[in-house]
């Protein structure tokens, strides 16, 4: 079985996903769904040969509403930021966060959630894969954002990805 599926979750999140895009609860919608989400795995299995673990998916399920919640929150702030806060009073800022993850799957998840969420950005990640470079628009105090970044995301990544 695990020949036929060697990433079961990813084989999920393309049928899943096939369904949401195609926004049809047919017969031909879920052969194609089975079909993406057995083949495309097949194929790209050979460039990562190792599976990420996810040691808590309800971790992960939690996580994935966490940051919806943030995204649409951030979106309020930076509505506000952009219309009402005058531009000399923006204090953007590039924002240096050292990371305690050593997945790339997590490094990736958490440059991902960064970028999703409104106002910031991940804009590079070290050589050593051990900082990443944020932009956030508005950041009158740099050291709180790395500090929430760490403490929302980060930690919780940890503990899924451990």
């Amino acid at each position: 079985m695990r020949r036929l599926f060697p990433h079961p979750y990813l084989t999920l999140t393309l049928t899943g996903m096939w369904f949401l895009l195609v926004n049809e609860w047919k017969l031909g919608s879920l052969v194609m769904a089975l079909i993406l989400g057995t083949i495309l795995p097949l194929v790209t299995s050979a460039w990562w040969p190792d599976r990420p673990r996810i040691r808590r998916p309800l971790a992960l399920a939690a996580y994935a509403a966490l940051v919806l919640w943030d995204v649409i929150l951030a979106n309020f702030q930076v509505a506000r930021i952009v219309l009402f806060l005058p531009r000399d009073r923006i204090r953007s800022a590039w924002i240096p966060v050292p990371l305690a993850l050593t997945q790339p799957e997590a490094i990736s998840l958490l440059a991902g959630t960064i970028t999703m969420t409104p106002g910031t950005l991940t804009a590079d990640l070290s050589a050593d894969g051990r900082v990443l470079l944020v932009h956030a628009l508005h950041a009158p105090d740099p050291d709180a954002v790395r500090d929430e970044i760490k403490s929302r995301y980060e930690a919780r990544l940890q503990r899924i990805f451990a």
